[in-house]
């Protein structure tokens, strides 16, 4: 902290953002920076569901890399986990790149849609506007998951220390969420 504070007030140096401690108590954390909100710290996560609403993967990202650098990643470890690309793909409107949907496409994944379109069209995201829709609507209901994550399982806030505990808070949470669901899941 004293070198950090050296460096920026005494030599007048700018410190890149991967060298700067933002915690004394958690020197994991990362700075995260979304557009022109707020900045916050923590971790990003980058989440996978299936038509269920049961959470297939997480990734705990270090640093704050972009959405669009991480839609190939998740798809490719879509694919390793379970054996070929997913038929349909919902993202955020960070993850839209036309690279993104043409390697998508690529692997013949058929109808993929990201909620912000930047500049792409949905004939070439989908087969038909009625397709693009609910998938969506269904990345909408992604973000009720995710809503819900943070309010009833601890998502929001972790009060465990370090980084080890930290990802162990994530599926701890991830794992609830998805008991609760198969609760609900289950025939009765």
């Amino acid at each position: 902290m004293i070198d950090q504070a050296e460096r920026r007030v005494f030599q007048s140096e700018k410190v890149p953002a991967t060298e700067k401690i933002v915690s004394i108590f958690e020197e994991h954390t990362d700075i995260i920076v979304k557009g022109s909100r707020d900045i916050q710290y923590g971790h990003k996560l980058n989440l996978s569901t299936g038509r269920s609403g049961l959470i297939l993967d997480v990734v705990i990202e270090e640093g704050n890399p972009a959405d669009s650098a991480r839609f190939l990643p998740m798809r490719d470890r879509h694919i390793e986990n379970y054996g070929k690309a997913p038929r349909q793909m919902a993202a955020d409107g960070g993850y839209a790149s036309t690279d993104n949907l043409h390697e998508a496409k690529a692997l013949k994944v058929e109808d993929v849609a990201f909620h912000k379109k930047c500049g792409l069209k949905v004939e070439e995201m989908a087969k038909s506007p009625w397709v693009y829709r609910k998938l969506r609507n269904f990345r909408a209901g992604i973000e009720a998951g995710i809503s819900c994550m943070k309010r009833a399982y601890g998502l929001g806030r972790c009060t465990w220390k370090g980084l080890a505990h930290f990802r162990a808070y994530v599926w701890s949470s991830v794992v609830a969420h998805n008991l609760a669901l198969f609760g609900r899941l289950l025939p009765t």
